[in-house]
């Protein structure tokens, strides 16, 4: 899929902005629990459009018990990436598109007392939920940062791990977001993502449906393409190993899907069935790479 002009760009952003901003204030008021759509329902993700077969039950009872409920709650991921991750003792860890919260909690428990994890959102509602999440969680080494994924507010080399749950996906510039995801890891430091992939092309009523998009499943990117981006970002040892496999009758629900992609015919929906996953994304930067500036504004000076 060719890359997006930046008018597309800026509308993805806007979209998802809006998309994620009504979640979290689902969240924040009591209301339940966050829906792919922004909708609220009954108090889980089943009730509003679907969620359920992409985000549920992908954290067990020991870790819910270490996090505060809103954190679970508004969860819109498609992993979990702290699990698979393997993360130790005094590692920095970066997660783009952190939400309310919940993974850069995870990953501070995992890192412990002398490690550190960032999480990296650019929506006001999410970064005051996940705030709100981390006091009351009484989480000293987390910070969390508002800006885009594309544009990573952290000097080079600054982290040994970076991780995301269902969100790189949902750049219209995936190619920049794993640029800046390579030039802040250190050298020998792991890009360890959950995400959206495809494997074989969707239909094109699905690629341009932007509910589908904002859904997670129409900015998916097949999984040779993902990993033909990452070795162009420098990445080495890039693999891609599936969690979760969908069929596409629950994720026409799940995404909200556009009147034109509910007409598909039955048969091109049921060859669609495992072909979109959530998968487990693993790459290291070289020990030797060394990280070009960028025109990111922690670069500058």
């Amino acid at each position: 899929m060719a890359e997006s002009t930046l008018t597309e760009r800026d509308d993805v952003r806007e979209i998802v902005r809006q998309k994620y901003g009504a979640a979290a204030l689902t969240v924040l008021s009591g209301a339940g629990a966050a829906c792919c759509g922004g909708n609220t329902g009954g108090g889980g993700n089943d009730s509003c459009c679907g969620g359920d077969t992409i985000t549920g039950n992908l954290y067990d009872d020991m870790e819910a018990a270490h996090i505060p409920e809103a954190a679970l709650l508004a969860s819109l991921g498609c992993g979990n990436p702290t699990a698979l991750a393997s993360l130790s003792e005094g590692e920095t860890v970066l997660d783009l598109g952190s939400g309310g919260g919940i993974d850069v909690l995870l990953s501070a428990r995992r890192v412990g007392p002398t490690g550190f994890a960032y999480g990296l959102d650019m929506t006001d509602e999410m970064l005051a939920l996940a705030e709100k999440n981390k006091a009351e969680a009484g989480a000293e080494n987390v910070q969390f940062l508002k800006g885009h994924i594309e544009s990573i507010p952290l000097p080079n080399n600054s982290v040994d791990v970076i991780i995301s749950n269902c969100v790189i996906n949902l750049s219209a510039d995936k190619d920049q977001v794993l640029r800046e995801a390579f030039r802040v890891l250190k050298p020998g430091g792991r890009f360890a993502v959950s995400d959206v992939v495809v494997e074989g092309e969707l239909p094109p009523a699905v690629r341009a449906d932007m509910e589908a998009y904002v859904g997670c499943v129409a900015g998916a990117l097949e999984k040779s393409d993902y990993l033909r981006r990452l070795a162009g970002a420098g990445f080495m040892d890039a693999s891609i190993e599936p969690t979760r496999r969908y069929a596409f009758a629950d994720l026409e629900a799940t995404t909200c899907c556009s009147p034109e992609v509910a007409a598909l015919p039955d048969d091109e929906k049921a060859a669609l069935d495992g072909r979109v996953m959530g998968a487990f994304i693993r790459a290291v930067k070289p020990e030797a790479a060394a990280s070009s500036c960028c025109s990111s504004e922690c670069c500058k000076g």
